[in-house]
């Protein structure tokens, strides 16, 4: 029996397994198919229910805005106190247009979004039973929520709706769905049916005053949502200075960078914001300014991975419902820019000498040969101090910097500048012109750890400096850069220099052409670039981008205003020595 039974038992086992497996199978199979489902069901529902919920606020403004069915009302009123219906009736359009605007929210999958439009979406279905016995509402909103519910893994973004910018698109199409609603309303009333005026006159006379005010409701908080939306303060990363524990980290990834513009030193200006790689060997600096995310340039570092940190720094400002812009970028930044499905705009151009073939001989260098050597033998002195050598002249550097800040109105630069403020300019070396023993100008030096080139940061003279200080400063600069074994030497920006006044050109390459050629009251626009090109420098465009096209003005302003110290330092340019203008404006890019 024990061994008639051992023998039977596998074959049982065996059969039983044969039967059950097909069913096994096909729920596995249908249950794998569901995962499978599921992913690509949480990436559309987003959009899907952004729809619906749209749909649904316009239903209720319409709803709101046209004659109540007189049966259903006047069963109501039987039955329910009149300030409740007509209370339900215009907290009813307010929620409709409150859902139009939450839909944008679900769209950018912000979890606060999700949870505001359950709750907005059961009030809706009760105050719809109230207004009118809408039970058709109620149902279509239920089963709206019904399949929201499921969906909140969806909505993974944890920013507030309070940091949530809602597009100008939106907000147009929230005016035009209350504008449409009004409308509607405003047709039926006209429409009514004459033969039943005995009746129907009152019942719409009522529905008009209440229609009136759900649509003016509407408007009101339409308007106050625009206002709202002006006042309200995004989210800030903190600020980074040197107290900071991971500013030492800043300092390591700049001594070794093998991919850094001179002006990636100015992380070290105590205003930015940090965002590091995985392998703490690259960082992305940025600014902050109401809902402003700007990096200033590429990242820092390893180029293997610049791609990977621009991406987390679109994800970050996304989730955080801000603004990304990136600021100053060049062409060899345009790949990851399209990768990232950023719209461009040209915003003027850099210019670069190479060193290995700068030289002040032949005719075109004639002028620039002279003021050089006049000014040498006024007795002018260049010299480089290292690092740290320069803080026993502190008194006179300073002397000669309010001096130059007495004649240049506006203050101190920012972001996309530096200035003179201790301890940030013991950092860099000093280029110094002396006349004697005394300082009569100075510049501070960007430098880079790869030698690809240099740059100068602040660049500042004494009223009584030579007239020519600046070409001879800038001329040694060069002649210490070929010693140095740099590669260029970076003049910085001429702003909305190279865009194209063309028919099809787009609007802010347009308007940017003719603020170049026009725009002297606000800015030495074609002097800057005048100055500049006479070292015979290679001119590359500049570029700023954004994921939208429309965000590129604003952040191009709060770029100026970031730079500028705020409204207050905006377009404020002293008067300057007339002889002394055009090399003034060299240091304002």
């Amino acid at each position: 029996m024990n061994r008639l039974a051992g023998c039977h038992a596998p074959e049982y086992v065996y059969n039983a397994t044969r039967r059950t497996s097909p069913g096994r199978r096909r729920d596995g199979r249908r249950m794998g198919w569901l995962r499978d489902l599921r992913p690509a069901m949480m990436a559309g529902a987003p959009g899907l229910l952004a729809l619906l919920t749209a749909a649904a606020g316009v239903m209720l403004l319409t709803s709101g805005a046209t004659p109540s069915d007189p049966g259903r009302f006047m069963w109501l009123a039987e039955h329910a106190p009149i300030i409740l219906i007509e209370v339900s009736h215009f907290v009813s359009s307010i929620l409709g247009l409150v859902l139009i605007l939450l839909a944008f929210g679900l769209s950018r999958r912000l979890d606060g979004a999700w949870g505001a439009t359950a709750v907005v979406l059961v009030l809706s279905a009760i105050l719809a039973l109230f207004k009118g016995f809408n039970w058709e509402e109620s149902l279509a909103l239920v089963v709206l929520l019904g399949l929201l519910a499921p969906c909140h893994e969806a909505f993974h973004r944890k920013a507030r709706l309070s940091r949530l910018e809602i597009a100008p698109g939106w907000l147009l199409s929230a005016l035009a769905a209350v504008g449409g609603a009004g409308l509607v309303g405003w047709w039926s009333f006209q429409h009514l049916d004459s033969a039943n005026l005995s009746v129907l006159k009152i019942m719409a006379d009522q529905d008009a005053e209440r229609a009136l005010r759900s649509s003016a409701g509407a408007a009101v908080l339409l308007l106050g949502i625009g206002v709202w939306r002006l006042l309200v303060t995004p989210a800030k990363p903190p600020v980074m200075g040197e107290t900071d524990p991971e500013y030492p980290r800043v300092l390591s990834i700049l001594a070794g960078a093998d991919c850094a513009e001179p002006w990636a030193n100015l992380a070290l200006r105590g205003d930015k914001r940090f965002l590091f790689s995985p392998s703490g060997e690259s960082f992305l600096m940025f600014g902050v300014r109401g809902r402003s995310w700007i990096a200033l340039g590429a990242p820092v570092g390893r180029r293997d991975e610049r791609l990977d940190l621009l991406w987390r720094f679109r994800e970050m400002a996304d989730v955080n419902a801000a603004r990304a812009g990136i600021y100053g970028v060049g062409p060899d930044d345009l790949p990851d820019l399209v990768e990232l499905g950023f719209s461009i705009q040209k915003i003027g151009e850099s210019a670069a000498v190479p060193l290995d073939s700068f030289s002040l001989e032949g005719r075109r260098r004639g002028n620039l040969r002279r003021s050089w050597r006049k000014t040498g033998e006024e007795g002018a002195v260049f010299e480089v101090i290292p690092v740290g050598g320069a803080n026993c002249l502190a008194a006179e550097l300073r002397q000669v910097s309010d001096q130059w800040m007495a004649n240049h109105a506006g203050g101190e630069k920012s972001f996309s500048m530096g200035g003179f403020e201790e301890p940030y300019i013991w950092q860099f070396p000093f280029a110094v012109v002396r006349v004697g023993n005394r300082v009569l100008a100075f510049a501070t030096l960007w430098t880079t750890a790869a030698k690809t080139s240099f740059s100068i940061d602040l660049m500042r003279y004494a009223d009584d400096a030579p007239k020519d200080v600046m070409d001879f400063l800038f001329v040694e600069l060069l002649r210490w850069g070929q010693e140095q074994g740099y590669v260029a030497f970076e003049f910085g920006m001429a702003p909305l220099a190279g865009l194209e006044d063309r028919p099809l050109a787009p609007i802010m390459s347009r308007v940017g052409r003719l603020m170049f050629e026009r725009g002297e009251e606000i800015y030495n626009f074609r002097g800057v670039h005048r100055y500049k090109d006479k070292y015979d420098p290679v001119w590359q465009p500049r570029y700023i981008a954004a994921p939208n096209k429309w965000t590129i003005p604003m952040l191009v302003a709060d770029v100026g205003l970031l730079s500028s110290g705020g409204m207050s330092g905006i377009g404020l340019r002293g008067k300057k020595p007339k002889e002394k203008a055009v090399a003034a404006g060299a240091d304002a890019a």
